[in-house]
């Protein structure tokens, strides 16, 4: 089929494994595209320590120009320095282009045994505000303070984000997490935001929980929740919590959604103890390229790669080590081009 569609997209290896899981990923969306008239064009650069030593800045000036011109971006995994170092990658790009609305979907896949069978959880977290402003300093030595920023307008266009989500996917219920027996202010003020929002949704039902026993009622029960509506900390810690539930952080995808420009990554590291060794699981971020096409509103594209990943975990043969397999990165994108071969054949 010839193309008949190319959508411009930033893409962003990253580091460690990123590079293979990225290449992956790229080969089965474009041959997923071949099949049904969708193009790409791939305006690939690198961030982090990688892109200050070739640019002397680790987010090269002409990466945001291109995310400005393409308004749709792919990313692979970052480092992120630990107690120094350079500020997160993924909280700058978020801040910089008010990615506004952290996209977790959270769901089992076929064949692949869990103690949680049949999960389908969706965590919405707010991703510019809250202790990830980064507002911290030092008062006197040995005495640091950063700050909790929660305001009306964050707290309320996320939720509006939850509910819209909610009425136009039948989701029947949001959880409000909060903290606002102990601050009262901030946490308070989230849950104002919450409750008007909620008013002008009648068929959602809308509960509230208090962020810590949110844990433990996760652990106990995750069946009761559908979509866990967060301030930015609460949501990055509940949400690896949740992945836990459908085999781990290699499995889950994610969107950073703004009004005009959109980040699609995979949730786990960059881990570099395995990067270069075809080990990697590109299903994360193969599922956040799946949440990408969707973006695009390219949904025979985005069917057609997912069927094929859900496809090859039913069969269970040529899955990778984290998943219980033996199989490396390219043998499982392998198996994704085959699956979907197989099925253009018998359509």
């Amino acid at each position: 089929m010839a193309t008949k569609r190319t959508h411009k997209v930033t893409l962003i290896p990253g580091d460690g494994i990123g590079p293979e899981v990225s290449g992956a990923v790229v080969r089965v969306l474009e041959a997923a595209g071949a099949a049904t008239g969708v193009g790409f064009e791939w305006h690939k650069f690198a961030a982090g320590a990688e892109a200050f030593e070739q640019t002397g800045e680790y987010i090269p000036k002409a990466l945001y120009e291109s995310i400005e011109r393409n308004r749709v971006a792919l990313k692979g995994p970052v480092t992120t320095p630990v107690g120094g170092g350079f500020a997160s990658i993924n909280v700058t790009l978020r801040k910089k282009f008010d990615l506004y609305a952290n996209f977790r979907p959270v769901k089992s896949l076929p064949g692949l045994k869990t103690k949680y069978p049949d999960i389908d959880l969706i965590v919405v977290r707010e991703n510019t505000e809250d202790l990830y402003a980064g507002l911290e300093h030092e008062i006197v030595p040995g005495v640091v303070q950063s700050l909790k920023i929660i305001t009306d307008k964050g707290s309320t266009r996320i939720a509006q984000y939850a509910f819209d989500f909610a009425r136009k996917h039948g989701r029947k219920k949001v959880h409000a997490i909060h903290k606002a027996n102990i601050m009262k202010l901030s946490d308070g003020l989230f849950l104002r935001c919450c409750r008007k929002v909620a008013e002008d949704f009648p068929e959602v039902e809308y509960k509230e929980h208090i962020v810590d026993n949110t844990c433990m009622q996760l652990v106990l029960n995750p069946y009761q929740y559908d979509i866990l509506l967060t301030e930015n900390l609460y949501g990055d810690i509940l949400s690896d919590l949740c992945s836990a539930f459908v085999g781990g952080l290699g499995l889950v995808p994610g969107a950073n959604l703004g009004a005009e420009c959109a980040i699609f990554e995979a949730v786990h590291g960059s881990a570099p103890d395995i990067a270069g060794k075809d080990m990697a699981n590109p299903t994360a971020l193969l599922q956040s390229a799946v949440l990408m096409l969707h973006h695009l509103n390219e949904g025979e594209t985005a069917e057609r790669v997912q069927a094929a990943v859900e496809q090859v975990y039913r069969e269970g043969k040529v899955l990778t080590r984290d998943v219980g397999g033996q199989s490396g990165t390219q043998a499982f994108s392998d198996a994704v081009l085959a699956t979907m071969e197989t099925a253009a054949v018998r359509a």
